[in-house]
């Protein structure tokens, strides 16, 4: 196999798990927020609160990116998401992320920004929106 061969039928496979993989670890985020799961010390946000619109975005955002739909226009709503949240929350503790615990905010960031430019990858519902076009 040459190496033209391996990106061309790996390389949307593995953006498709990346993609898969991010958002279901992205979403356990917003069940924690939204609906106590995983278990959480600290109560839910109140309604309409940025730390409620964060967890609704989480939830509903990281669904929609497993799921591979929408994924652009969610993928890039979302990276912006954890730019905000790493400034707004991270930054203001450390200059270094290590210290002021936005390394997985800036990780998401980057990973989201890479789908909205590198689209959804294989097994996803654009691909299949796409094909019954």
């Amino acid at each position: 196999m040459t190496n033209a061969h391996l990106t061309h039928v790996w390389a949307p496979r593995a953006l498709g798990i990346l993609r898969i993989v991010a958002a279901l670890i992205f979403m356990a985020h917003g069940t924690q927020k939204l609906l106590g799961f995983p278990a959480s010390p600290n109560p839910g946000p109140a309604m309409m609160s940025l730390s409620w619109i964060a967890g609704v975005l989480e939830l509903v955002g990281g669904a929609l990116l497993a799921l591979g739909l929408f994924t652009r226009p969610v993928a890039f709503l979302l990276s912006g998401q954890m730019a905000v949240a790493y400034w707004m929350a991270h930054a203001p503790r450390s200059f270094f992320p290590v210290l002021n615990g936005g390394d997985a905010a800036i990780l998401y960031c980057f990973v989201f920004l890479y789908i909205f430019t590198a689209g959804s990858g294989a097994w996803s519902l654009d691909n299949l929106r796409r094909q019954g076009a």
